[in-house]
């Protein structure tokens, strides 16, 4: 088990987060897939929980009004120290301000932006919650992968707008940068081409460390999810990519350590 850093560095994926039509439903599901408790989170845009493992924040699910129709997946957060500079460099570079910036109560100051392909992302500047204060542990985020058309571009954005050092992979058939910051990677850019799915179009895709990736699997159909890409073997672990009732896209993991 590892402890989250007292503050992320500009640029570290810190938080993420999940807007639904029922809060009550995705709560069961994700306590009985992850073992998540919940408590009370900022409420002025509406109804929004904190989920937690040993009384510990790793995640956060929000209910969207019922007029409200967006599409429901988890939203990757990445630390800035001043996130209304930061939405002047996501404009300045392309990409397109949705929400903010905007007080989140107490605890912090955040933007909902999506770059130029139009993957949806967010900004926290911290105060009194500074984001995940638990990793390394099942049921926590483990890994953050942006998956879009090609790198160059998507890369050249973030690069731009957070500072991060690009390392390619060199494969003539596998697109793949990873992100770093200060010599450690923390999150990476996956181009797929016409692989990636019509139905989402370019997306963060959050990684959830679990014990075990088959029974996590076979647990999120018997939850009422689907599994859009079965177990398979990859160059970390052992992970699934599955969907939540509400079809929120995620990926189970079993990291190699």
């Amino acid at each position: 088990m590892t402890e989250a850093p007292a503050r992320c560095a500009p640029g570290t994926p810190c938080w993420t987060s999940l807007m639904v039509h029922s809060l009550n439903a995705t709560q069961d599901f994700y306590h009985s897939l992850f073992g998540w408790e919940f408590r009370p989170g900022p409420q002025q845009l509406g109804a929004y929980v904190r989920a937690t493992l040993d009384g510990q924040s790793v995640a956060g699910i929000g209910e969207l009004p019922p007029e409200r129709h967006l599409p429901i997946a988890w939203t990757t957060y990445l630390a800035s120290d001043d996130a209304d500079d930061t939405a002047e460099q996501i404009r300045s570079c392309g990409g397109t301000v949705a929400v903010g910036p905007l007080d989140a109560e107490e605890a912090g100051r955040m933007v909902i932006a999506s770059d130029p392909s139009g993957a949806v992302f967010g900004v926290w500047q911290a105060r009194a919650h500074l984001g995940a204060e638990r990793e390394g542990v099942p049921g926590t985020p483990v890994w953050r992968e942006l998956v879009t058309y090609e790198t160059t571009t998507a890369g050249k954005f973030y690069q731009a707008v957070f500072g991060y050092e690009a390392e390619a992979l060199v494969s003539a058939d596998f697109d793949y940068v990873t992100l770093h910051l200060a010599g450690r990677p923390v999150a990476a850019v996956h181009g797929v081409g016409h692989g990636l799915p019509r139905d989402r179009g370019p997306h963060w895709m959050t990684y959830f460390e679990v014990e075990d990736a088959d029974a996590a699997t076979r647990r999120v159909t018997e939850l009422g999810g689907q599994v859009l890409q079965p177990p398979r073997d990859g160059a970390t672990g052992r992970l699934a990519t599955v969907a939540d009732p509400e079809g929120a896209v995620f990926t189970v993991v079993r990291t190699a350590r």
